[in-house]
């Protein structure tokens, strides 16, 4: 019973969590884009405008629920529900810092990549379900972006996993600080793990993955549908894309699903290329920064601000760059990105063959 009770509590937890981050998200992007066009962002509804999105949620919760005559109500109605889903459930096996993984999964980095694509599912159900012309065309956009850049995403993380030659994120994690048991390069050479820092982070051990990083941060962009591959909601096109006919309660699970994602595919990053919950800082000499700076209120320390960080730039990114055509799109994942992710793989094989 005690068992069934600390998952729900985590469950509870992790949602909290995901609706106080987009709260802050949708304030900080706000803002963001405000400085980014020199301009002031919310400043009227209290102190610094920080109570705007606030007043957002209200009058979402306070919309009328409108469900279109012609639209499958089934579908409609679960559609943005399974879209959150899929995506929250993918939180259950992030590491947040030595030891603290909501749900301990030894394939967590695979079983992440299976239920967020169920997320295409609930966008297809939105499209259809709506009956909607518009809808229909953005939700068919949506379904083959994220299915074509699943793809060099995809092959970017395996670069990593052999080099990591695990799946478990936590080990993973291991491998790049302080605590590894597991002997590390850096280039190849020498021993790194000892000392811990920024030389031990995956990105450093094996340079190759700088590339298979850039690859898997633009193909991310793509599957949360952000700028500048937010084509499935252009607004001078298609309205607001999939989620046109949807309204109130609906509309802010599909926001929510959006920032959520965004947070994952960041975390994400983090774990497999920067170092995780690990320190930045190397232990020099009898300066042990590594020692002093690692644990697990470091750990969420230190995981939370690489992920903001990269949040960041996505946001930095959306209001900086125009939006792509959808041939230069595909143009982009088959023709750059895909090649790319592949030499990165092949690279990493040869690696690995090397270092044993």
């Amino acid at each position: 019973m005690n068992f069934y009770i600390t998952y729900f509590l985590i469950a509870i937890g992790l949602f909290v969590f995901v609706a106080v981050f987009t709260l802050f998200g949708v304030y900080a992007e706000r803002k963001l884009s405000a400085f980014i066009q020199d301009r002031l962002g919310p400043t009227e509804v209290g102190k610094y405008g920080l109570l705007q999105t606030v007043a957002d949620i209200i009058k979402l919760i306070q919309k009328e629920l409108i469900i279109p005559a012609s639209a499958d109500k089934m579908l409609f109605l679960m559609a943005p529900l399974i879209i959150f889903v899929a995506v929250y459930l993918g939180f259950a096996a992030l590491p947040w810092a030595p030891g603290l993984v909501p749900a301990k999964i030894n394939i967590g980095l695979y079983y992440i990549l299976a239920i967020i694509s169920i997320e295409t599912l609930g966008i297809l159900m939105a499209g259809w379900g709506s009956n909607n012309k518009y809808s229909i065309l953005g939700a068919m956009r949506s379904a083959a972006q994220i299915i074509s850049y699943e793809i060099p995403a995809g092959f970017a993380l395996i670069s990593v996993v052999m080099i990591a030659q695990s799946l478990d994120l936590q080990t993973i994690s291991l491998q790049q600080g302080v605590l590894s048991h597991e002997k590390t390069k850096f280039l190849g050479f020498w021993d790194v793990s000892a000392t811990g820092g920024i030389l031990s982070w995956n990105i450093f051990r094996a340079p190759h993955l700088i590339i298979a990083f850039i690859v898997y941060f633009i193909a991310s962009l793509a599957e949360s549908n952000r700028a500048p591959f937010d084509i499935p909601e252009a607004e001078s096109e298609l309205v607001a894309g999939f989620h046109t006919e949807f309204t109130g309660l609906q509309f802010a699970l599909v926001f929510l699903a959006e920032y959520a994602m965004m947070f994952l595919v960041s975390m994400v990053a983090v774990i497999l290329f920067l170092g995780a919950w690990n320190t930045p800082l190397p232990n020099i000499g009898i300066v042990r920064l590594a020692d002093w700076t690692t644990g697990t209120a470091w750990g969420i320390l230190w995981i939370g601000a690489k992920t903001l960080g990269l949040i960041a730039v996505q946001m930095w990114i959306r209001w900086t760059l125009p939006r792509l055509r959808v041939d230069q799109l595909m143009n982009l994942c088959w023709k750059v990105l895909t090649p790319l992710a592949f030499v990165c793989m092949l690279i990493s094989g040869v690696w690995r063959l090397w270092l044993m």
